[in-house]
C-alpha cells in the first residue's frame, strides 16, 4: 500500500504556554515531511491576529507550505484582503477559505455590513488577487445549515466553480461516509481533490461535543468504544487503532492525502502516522 501524503491543522496560542505546545506540536510532526501545516481561526473570528502571527511565524521557522485560515466572519472586504495580503507577504500563499462560525454565539451567520456574504464571494476575491493556493471546507455528513446533502454537495461545488483548488473535509467516523460523499460529488462533477480530514480522538467527551455542534455522525458503535475504553484506561490506544483503520480503509479505496487535525498534541498524530507508514524524512534543522 503506497504511504499517504500528510497535512496537519494547528490552532493559534492564546498565551506563552500555549505557543510552546504548538512549537512542540510542529516540532514533532515536521520532520514527516507534511505537505503544509494549516493554522486555525477561533469561533467568530476570536483569534485573526493570533492566526495571522502563528502562520507567518510557522512559515518562517519551519521552512513549509502554511495554510492560514480566512474567513468573513466580523470584518469588511477591504480589511479581509488586508489579512490576506498580510499572509502573502509573509510568505503564506495558502489561504483556508471559510464562512466562519457566527460572532459572538449566535445561532445564524450574519455578514458584515460591507463584508463578503458567504464563503463563495470570499474565494473568488481570493481567486481574482492570483496570489493563493485555495483551500475550502467540505461536509461528508452534510453542513448543519445545509438544506440537503444534495444542497451540500451543489455549494461545494459552486466553491470550486468560484477559483477553490481543493476540499478538506470535516472529520468522520467510518470511511463509508467519505466514501460516499467522494462519489457523489465525482456525479455532481466536481473534479478538484477532496482531502479527508481525520481527528485522532484525544477527549472523546470533547470530541463527541464537537461532532454533534458541526453535523458529524457518531455511529453508537464508535460511542460505545469508546465507552468501555474509558472505563478501561485504554483511550488512546483506542483512538491510535480506530484512526489508523479508518486511514487505511482509505487508502484502500485509493485516497492518497490525509489531513490530521492534531488540537496542537502530537503525539497520537505521529503514532497512527507511524502505522501507516509515514515515518520521519527530515530532521527539523533541515526544514527550519
Amino acid at each position: 500500500m503506497p504511504t499517504p501524503a500528510v497535512s496537519f491543522e494547528v490552532f493559534p496560542p492564546r498565551n506563552v504556554d500555549a505557543a510552546f505546545r504548538l512549537w512542540d506540536t510542529a516540532q514533532a510532526l515536521a520532520p514527516l515531511a507534511p505537505r503544509f501545516f494549516s493554522v486555525t481561526y477561533g469561533a467568530g473570528g476570536s483569534t485573526r491576529d493570533l492566526t495571522t502571527d502563528a502562520a507567518a511565524v510557522l512559515r518562517r521557522t519551519s521552512g513549509l507550505p502554511v495554510a492560514a485560515h480566512l474567513t468573513c466572519v466580523g470584518a469588511s472586504r477591504a480589511e479581509t484582503l488586508d489579512v490576506a495580503q498580510g499572509f502573502a507577504d509573509a510568505g503564506v500563499r495558502d489561504i483556508v477559505a471559510l464562512r466562519g462560525d457566527p460572532e459572538d454565539g449566535a445561532d445564524q451567520f450574519e455578514p458584515h455590513p460591507y463584508g463578503f456574504r458567504d464563503s463563495c464571494e470570499l474565494i473568488e476575491a481570493l481567486a481574482q488577487t492570483g496570489k493563493f493556493n485555495i483551500r475550502v471546507g467540505a461536509y461528508p455528513d452534510s453542513h448543519p445549515d445545509a438544506a440537503s446533502q444534495e444542497a451540500n454537495i451543489t455549494w461545494l461545488k459552486q466553491k470550486f466553480d468560484a477559483g477553490a483548488d481543493e476540499a478538506i473535509t470535516q472529520f468522520f467516523f467510518e470511511a463509508e461516509s467519505f466514501l460516499r460523499f467522494r462519489d457523489a460529488c465525482a456525479k455532481a462533477g466536481i473534479d478538484k481533490p477532496i482531502t479527508p480530514g481525520i481527528l485522532p480522538v484525544t477527549n472523546w467527551k470533547s470530541a463527541a461535543n464537537f461532532a454533534k455542534s458541526c453535523g458529524a455522525h457518531v455511529p453508537d458503535w464508535v460511542a460505545d468504544a469508546f465507552a468501555a475504553a474509558l472505563r478501561d484506561d485504554r483511550h488512546d490506544l483506542l483512538a491510535i487503532s480506530l484512526c489508523t483503520e479508518l486511514c487505511s480503509d482509505l487508502m484502500d479505496e485509493g485516497v492518497e492525502d490525509l489531513h490530521f487535525y492534531t488540537l496542537n498534541r502530537a503525539d497520537l498524530n505521529r503514532d497512527v502516522c507511524r502505522a501507516l507508514g509515514v515515518t520521519p524524512q527530515v530532521a527539523l534543522s533541515d526544514v527550519a
